[in-house]
């Protein structure tokens, strides 16, 4: 797979640090967590792709056919797509550090390719996901770092698919991690906080 696959923001690491992949939500772009990133991490290198499937105008990365019902075939396809160009722009940087972070729909992309190639990457975060299927098990995910923050009241991704999905990450020997707010959908401070807590974990 190309490192071309998808429009996207591309930006080199500086010595020593990681490559974020960032994945946006629904109706966002390549944009959305770029900056964000720049400011928690600074010289980190940033990948962030386009969603290449459009949903009544709203970028997404995959289709679906109601909310929470997912076009599983067609989520399989783009995962692997992703990953592929995923494994491309690793190639391109032997050797460094590539962590992931994902909101929503981001998220969503970002853990189907951890069910299908965990070794892609080195720490994750997922920012409010919704998997409402069951995972195959997944050994390759054994002993990775992932944070998964959410808000209890959460109308698009409900609380128990969430809890679901830790158990799930638990399970295969994940380091997993849950970070909850009383809100719902949207991205608190108190979340950014444990974010950046993870993207400058043990970075100098």
């Amino acid at each position: 797979m190309s490192m071309e696959s998808y429009i996207h923001l591309a930006r080199a690491p500086a010595p020593g640090m990681p490559i974020v992949f960032s994945f946006h939500g629904t109706g966002g772009d390549e944009h959305q967590f770029p900056g964000l990133i720049g400011q928690i991490l600074p010289g980190a290198g940033i990948v962030s792709p386009r969603g290449d499937v459009s949903e009544h105008g709203a970028n997404r990365f995959f289709r679906r056919t109601a909310e929470g019902v997912y076009d599983m075939a067609d989520l399989a396809e783009r995962s692997r797509k992703m990953a592929g160009f995923i494994r491309a722009h690793r190639a391109a940087q032997p050797g460094v550090p590539v962590w992931g972070l994902g909101y929503s729909n981001g998220a969503n992309i970002l853990a189907a390719v951890l069910f299908q190639a965990p070794d892609l990457f080195d720490r994750a975060v997922l920012m409010h996901p919704l998997i409402p299927f069951a995972p195959a098990p997944q050994p390759g995910l054994r002993g990775l770092p992932v944070l998964i923050t959410a808000g209890r009241r959460d109308p698009i991704c409900p609380l128990p698919e969430t809890e679901a999905l830790r158990d799930y990450l638990a399970a295969q020997g994940a380091q997993v991690d849950l970070a909850l707010h009383e809100g719902g959908h949207e991205i608190r401070p108190e979340e950014l906080q444990r974010v950046a807590a993870v993207l400058q974990r043990g970075v100098a």
